[in-house]
């Protein structure tokens, strides 16, 4: 066989390879159906749930059907009882209200969106100005929280970003220095500093934004629940959505045999959007773990010298964030990622990702080496593959409305996106035009097994390197 051969049935090969995988991706859905499950809430969190509402018993018309009751389905809901109170908006949870990401995260509240943080990702006014609408939202959040009596659901108390390396502390400084005029209020602290507030050594330098703050996770939830019911929404708990019908008059067949006829819909289920059929190559849901201890003695709290109990996070890709509860409880999350075959729906966190959480506390504060972890859990985060959001309509007859893809993000952005969703609901587009995550396509996910493979080698990489 000559070289002109050889190498064009070489190339015919692997044409014909694609060719396949590229078939076998299409046809990759029906081969390989998503089931809806919905597993439940066990974190720390939830002991302090919000009364639970009755489900939903009878066929339903409204104007509006918000399927999820985490933030961005009641934040959605609220702004839009306030944009149009005449409407009639009901919200369908599957369990309980804040049972997904909401009531599961690592309780911090920072401001911008994820590929833009402490990261000048847009030209330099609209990085600000991003950050300034997200801040400004934030101020919202937080207002709303006060006015609602809930003791500890939101603390704007400041949050770090600290740095293991020098090469990384470096590209915090470069950071500031690229923001410095736009009025953006964040410092660098040097290790010293960064010990003075957080009680560690472990860091080189860190950076420090005072409008990034705390939550109280599902008391945050209980805020939005109350927020939205005051402007005459109808939440109805234990009410899974297991099919969407398309049309002018959209139909939600629900598990218990009912119909809910809506003209608008919101798809408020994050990480679980691609069960109802929509989003699956936009999204990637990605478990998360974190874990909590017993309530520390002021005694072993002094010990660690945290005195601010100012939350943080690190800047590796595999991010660790901690957090501080009211009865001096450290939470602790990150460090590892896994996602489950067919965008499915894991049980408890296993005891590898417990131990690396375990291992990251003793690094940071040595004198806690011997305090165990009184209770862990998971959940999955929405990821994009650019770690950009993306908010906005779709559907047949542009009657969906969506926000997603808040890559650990999401306690600030979904409260925003339901503002924007409302808007967006009301024919109010021009507002929003200006920002890139609205109504944007983002970067194409393939099917399994395709996404399995690619998100299996990019975490083993991550955790690789992170380490």
């Amino acid at each position: 066989m000559d070289r002109r051969t050889l190498l064009r049935r070489g190339l015919a090969a692997g044409v014909g390879t694609v060719l396949g995988a590229w078939g076998f991706n299409e046809i990759s859905p029906a081969l390989f159906p998503e089931r809806p499950v919905w597993d439940l809430n066990h974190s720390l969190w939830m002991r302090l749930q919000p009364p639970h509402n009755p489900p939903l018993t009878t066929d339903l018309d409204v104007d509006v059907a918000v399927i999820g009751a985490g933030y961005t389905g009641l934040s959605a809901a609220y702004h839009i009882g306030k944009v149009a109170p005449s409407k009639r908006v009901a919200v369908l949870e599957a369990r309980s209200v804040g049972n997904g990401a909401s009531g599961r995260n690592g309780g911090m509240l920072l401001p911008n969106v994820a590929n833009e943080y402490l990261h000048l990702g847009s030209p330099p006014n609209v990085h600000k100005r991003i950050y300034d609408l997200t801040v400004e939202s934030m101020k919202s959040l937080i207002a709303l929280a006060a006015a609602s009596r809930i003791e500890g659901a939101v603390e704007p108390v400041g949050a770090l970003q600290t740095f293991e390396t020098q090469e990384e502390a470096e590209h915090g400084r470069a950071y500031l220095e690229s923001v410095r005029g736009l009025g953006i209020p964040v410092k660098y602290l040097d290790r010293d500093r960064t010990a003075e507030v957080i009680g560690t050594r472990a860091y080189t330098a860190s950076v420090f934004d005072p409008n990034a703050g705390h939550v109280h996770p599902i008391k945050l939830a209980h805020v939005l629940k109350l927020a939205a019911e005051a402007a005459g929404v109808k939440i109805y708990e234990d009410s899974p959505v297991l099919r969407v019908e398309e049309g002018p008059m959209n139909r939600l067949h629900m598990a218990g045999g009912q119909t809910v006829k809506a003209r608008s819909l919101v798809l408020a289920t994050n990480a679980f959007t691609s069960k109802l059929g929509y989003f699956r190559n936009a999204i990637a849901p990605v478990y998360n773990y974190v874990a909590a201890t017993r309530p520390l003695s002021d005694t072993e709290l002094a010990s660690i010298g945290w005195r601010s109990r100012m939350p943080f996070n690190d800047s590796r890709t595999l991010v660790y964030y901690l957090g501080l509860t009211p009865d001096n409880r450290i939470h602790i999350g990150g460090g590892s990622a896994a996602y489950a075959w067919n965008d499915g729906v894991a049980g408890r966190p296993d005891a590898k990702a417990v131990g690396l959480l375990r291992k990251e506390l003793a690094t940071l504060y040595p004198a806690l080496r011997s305090i165990e972890f009184e209770t862990a859990w998971n959940g999955m985060v929405d990821m994009t593959l650019d770690w950009a959001p993306l908010v906005g309509v779709t559907g047949k007859q542009q009657n969906i409305y969506y926000g997603l893809g808040y890559c650990g993000h999401g306690v600030n952005l979904t409260f925003l996106f339901g503002r924007i969703i409302a808007d967006l609901e009301a024919g109010r587009q021009q507002p929003w035009r200006e920002f890139s995550f609205v109504n944007r396509k983002p970067p194409y996910i393939p099917n399994e097994p395709f996404r399995w493979i690619g998100i299996q080698a990019e975490t083993a990489y991550d955790g690789l390197v992170g380490e």
